[in-house]
């Protein structure tokens, strides 16, 4: 009887370095990652005007968002197609919603500088 809880109690012991072991080398690596990330970085800097720059981020970004807008307008029109043919009158609401977004999302740009002046 005193074996086998010897037995069990070296086995747990040995389950409980195991973990230790486990969360020291995680550690290290997370240490040895945020030491990487830290002394790796690079300053970089930007050539010619700031607002040049910035206005290019803002084309790009306003290009994404004009293509989700376009891929929800396909989308509002494939969804009120396919309610005209079933009769299905929350479909085509849901379709006449989905285009509506779609359309205010592709212009979203144009509907700003409108309201900003």
């Amino acid at each position: 009887m005193d074996r086998k809880k010897e037995c069990k109690e070296r086995k747990n012991e040995r389950r409980r370095k195991s973990r230790d072991f486990n969360a020291r080398c995680l550690f290290m690596i997370y240490a040895v990652a945020v030491l990487l990330i830290t002394v790796g970085s690079i300053t970089v800097h930007a050539e010619g005007d700031p607002i040049t720059v910035v206005n290019n981020l803002s084309d790009f970004i306003f290009g994404l968002i004009r293509a989700i807008g376009m891929i929800l307008l396909g989308f509002g029109i494939v969804q009120v197609g396919l309610s005209l043919k079933s009769h299905d009158p929350s479909q085509r609401a849901n379709g006449f919603l989905t285009l509506a977004g779609g359309i205010i999302i592709t212009f979203a740009k144009e509907i700003l500088n409108m309201i900003a002046g």
